[in-house]
């Protein structure tokens, strides 16, 4: 199976510095969470960032804030990410739920031989 993706805001700040646009949102706490099930197990990774915007007064599609959805501030996330840095995002989880399906294996020191 294959792992699936949900993004999502966990925290956001604001300022109000424009009568016209209370509330703009400058800083953005999200979390990336990545999810497989494999034999009847279910495993998790997760990878938690921030993103910070500045306030842009000749912004014309502005939303005020009560009218904010998780999707459209995960858009403007992916959308300041770029599509390569997503995908490392979520390449990164894939490989940790990997090797918690499949563990690496390790070198185990041993002694010389001659010791």
């Amino acid at each position: 199976m294959a792992v699936t993706y949900s993004w999502n805001v966990t925290a956001m700040s604001v300022l109000n510095t424009d009568p016209q646009k209370p509330e703009y949102v400058v800083q953005v706490q999200y979390v990336v969470i990545g999810t497989e099930i494999s034999g009847g197990t279910t495993y998790k990774s997760e990878i938690s960032n921030t993103a910070f915007f500045d306030v842009n007064p000749t912004q014309t599609d502005y939303i005020p804030y009560a009218d904010l959805t998780n999707e459209i501030v995960i858009g403007w996330v992916q959308t300041q990410l770029g599509p390569d840095a997503v995908g490392n995002y979520e390449y990164c989880i894939a490989d940790q739920i990997a090797n918690q399906i499949n563990p690496p294996v390790t070198p185990q020191p041993e002694p010389l031989p001659w010791a």
